[in-house]
């Protein structure tokens, strides 16, 4: 069985790393050192060649302009932009996008040109009212008499709120069904607070008091936020991965470098073993992201249903990318803690993207009641 991938998404890793190698991580203040947020802004220089090299137009179908790729090139395209801390949301707006191309109607999908030109910038609303409740149960959704939904709710933890020109949300109606609401952040009845995350970026917490919304801008397919979940969890996964690699890679010219007794550290046995076991940690990580991504975009049957998958990859790109980044630190000594040199701001955001859609311990939770349901016997 041939593993590798097609030469489409080969020549995403190849566009992404062009697009991205002019991102330099170390010119962005770190978190530590100021007040607030990093910045007011995505890096919209950085956005718009984004759009330019067609990386934007991924997930669109080729009527509207784009490739028609899924979520393993998208993962592709977040896995390279982990690795310089990208401060765009190019997760959120992939996923949106992923979203819109498998069930929105033909009135939302009219959207889809608009975000492969750079043109809207879509973010997701996936954190709950506390972060730690289901998101889909923090806003109720009703429809009125003439075609529109009425939302009710709070949202936290919203990335990129303030710079994004549609907000994709779920809530539940009172039949207890998930929609999915594609709102303007500056409709009445809205109000953004700001809130600063670990990793130092704007996100803001949304309150939704009787929002209008159009019903074309209202996603009411079956399965649609449980896909956009999935995108979003294995994209987060796609992220860490491609931090992870960075910071080992940065790890390891530091101590083949650094000197102690005469020696590069790198040679001594202590090292050399922590290092070994961060590489296990990335080799785990990438397969089980593979494993995952396949499985949602092939719809491949199993013994058990992708949302296993979806959380071994979360678990271990949970636990890893903390080692990692944490043994990073370690090994660069009094480097680690110095908050201006660019580790730092890598091991923020690895915190960031650890308990982004759930730590560990939540999808350990959730693969055991799946077991418990699909016994492999």
């Amino acid at each position: 069985m041939d593993f590798t991938f097609t030469e489409e998404q080969q020549a995403v890793v190849e566009a992404a790393r062009a697009v991205f190698s002019g991102v330099a991580p170390d010119e962005v203040p770190s978190p530590a050192l100021v007040p607030g947020a990093v910045a007011d802004d995505i890096d919209r220089a950085l956005w718009r060649r984004l759009a330019e090299a067609d990386l934007l137009s991924l997930p669109l179908p080729a009527e509207h302009g784009g490739a028609g790729l899924g979520p393993i090139a998208l993962c592709l395209l977040l896995r390279e932009a982990g690795q310089v801390l990208a401060r765009v949301p190019l997760l959120e707006t992939g996923a949106a996008a992923l979203t819109l191309r498998e069930y929105g109607a033909p009135a939302t999908r009219r959207l889809l040109p608009l975000i492969g030109r750079g043109e809207l910038v879509v973010t997701v609303a996936s954190s709950g009212r506390t972060g730690h409740d289901a998101a889909e149960l923090a806003v109720t959704a009703r429809p009125d008499s003439d075609g529109h939904w009425l939302l009710d709710g709070v949202q936290t933890a919203v990335p990129w709120a303030r710079g994004a020109d549609r907000v994709l949300l779920p809530a539940h109606t009172a039949t207890g069904r998930t929609v999915l609401a594609l709102l303007p952040p500056g409709l009445p009845g809205t109000a953004l607070a700001d809130q600063v995350s670990t990793n130092g970026e704007r996100y803001a917490e949304i309150s939704l008091d009787s929002v209008r919304v159009d019903g074309d801008d209202v996603i009411t397919a079956e399965g649609a936020w449980e896909w956009l979940r999935s995108v979003l969890t294995t994209g987060t996964c796609a992220m860490a991965l491609g931090l992870g690699t960075a910071a080992a890679r940065m790890t390891s010219a530091y101590a083949s470098k650094r000197e102690q007794f005469g020696h590069p550290i790198a040679t001594f046995q202590a090292v050399a073993v922590q290092a070994a076991d961060r590489y296990i940690d990335l080799q785990a990580m990438e397969a089980a992201l593979w494993q995952a991504a396949w499985r949602i975009e092939s719809g491949a049957p199993g013994a058990l249903p992708a949302a296993a998958d979806i959380a071994v990859a979360k678990i271990w790109a949970s636990e890893g990318v903390r080692r990692v980044v944490q043994t990073a630190q370690h090994l660069h000594g009094g480097f680690g803690a110095d908050t201006d040199y660019p580790l730092h701001r890598y091991h923020a955001w690895a915190k960031q993207l650890e308990l982004s859609l759930g730590p560990a311990a939540a999808h350990e939770e959730a693969l055991g009641d799946l077991l418990a349901a699909h016994p492999l016997s």
